[in-house]
């Protein structure tokens, strides 16, 4: 499992469409103090109570089936002690892989935030009951009432973009790229709308990490991701795929407009003001053709790249060999 999936903020699981666990992250398994033996190749029905079990009968597997997601399922794990967890659950099917990946978000600090919102509810109307004189009182706790809906709104902002984001980059995760790129995919077979995909990587970055430290290495990741966003349009999907990658799907770009761009990017990072160390990528290209799945895709535009660093580095290669 990639380390940054294995530290991920929420709970994440891969399992088989019939609930066999196949994978599991550490923040799942401090969320429940579990091991990884009590949990690989068990059912994820294994650490639910009966209710929860009936639960999860309803809305997983139906939805699965159906639609090849699920979202926002709500209901309690049993820990390894017993106590019940509350999660928020999502989960989605790829079909390439026969496989379902599921994040859990731990939802103890929301309920703590309902809980209190509740007792603000019920404090406000208790007071309307009582005399005049308790109507400054009154006043008190709409705003708190207020403050604590607010600060759950954030909270439900927050985790709902954390779900989607990098956490060094800020630019969107692998998780949500793939999700974006299915839909890119889907388009097009409908649409019949082309697309490109970048895929690029900082070359050498294994002697910046030996040579100036980790430290240092994010710095230049995250203004390598700063420019990215900053040249590309804000309706391209821009995203860290892992480490020194990155990828970048280009709407409606086919093969020599991709490529030109594609360039234009490469000679912006050589030519940049780089803040601490000037570094090059070397970029692979791919544009999507009929016969294109997610997997597909990726392995050409990587096939590409691993070409443009096999030339030598800091060079563009298309999938279909063009080159520059």
């Amino acid at each position: 499992m990639d380390k940054r999936l294995y530290s991920l903020p929420c709970g994440y699981i891969s399992m088989t469409p019939q609930g066999i666990i196949l994978d599991v992250n550490r923040t799942f398994l401090e969320m429940g103090n579990y091991t990884q033996d009590n949990l690989i190749s068990h059912h994820i029905e294994s650490i639910m109570s009966v209710a929860n079990k009936l639960l999860f009968h309803s809305c997983f597997y139906p939805f699965i089936q159906l639609n090849g997601y699920v979202d926002e399922i709500y209901f309690n794990l049993k820990g390894s002690n017993g106590t019940d967890i509350p999660v928020l659950f999502n989960g989605k099917y790829y079909e390439e892989t026969d496989v379902v990946d599921c994040i859990f978000v731990h939802m103890g600090r929301r309920i703590d935030y309902e809980q209190e919102i509740r007792k603000a509810k019920i404090l406000v109307e208790e007071a309307y009951r009582e005399k005049n004189v308790a109507l400054v009182k009154m006043e008190e706790l709409h705003l708190e009432l207020e403050h604590k809906q607010i600060e759950l709104l954030k909270l439900n902002n927050k985790l709902e973009i954390l779900s989607i984001t990098d956490g060094l980059t800020g630019l969107k995760n692998r998780r949500c790229f793939i999700e974006k790129l299915d839909e890119y995919l889907v388009q097009y077979k409908q649409t019949n709308c082309l697309f490109s995909l970048l895929i690029l990587d900082i070359d050498h970055f294994k002697s910046v990490n030996d040579t100036h430290g980790h430290l240092i290495g994010d710095e230049v990741l995250i203004q390598l991701a700063k420019l990215l966003a900053d040249f590309f349009p804000k309706d391209y999907t821009i995203a860290r795929y892992g480490g020194e990658e990155f990828v970048v799907i280009l709407p409606l770009r086919n093969e020599e407009e991709s490529l030109k761009e594609a360039e234009l990017l490469r000679s912006t990072i050589q030519f940049a003001k780089w803040e601490i160390m000037k570094i090059t990528v070397s970029i692979g290209v791919a544009t999507s053709n009929p016969m294109d799945t997610t997997s597909s895709i990726m392995a050409h535009a990587d096939k590409a790249l691993y070409s443009s660093k096999e030339r030598g580095r800091n060079k563009v290669t298309h999938a279909t060999f063009h080159i520059i």
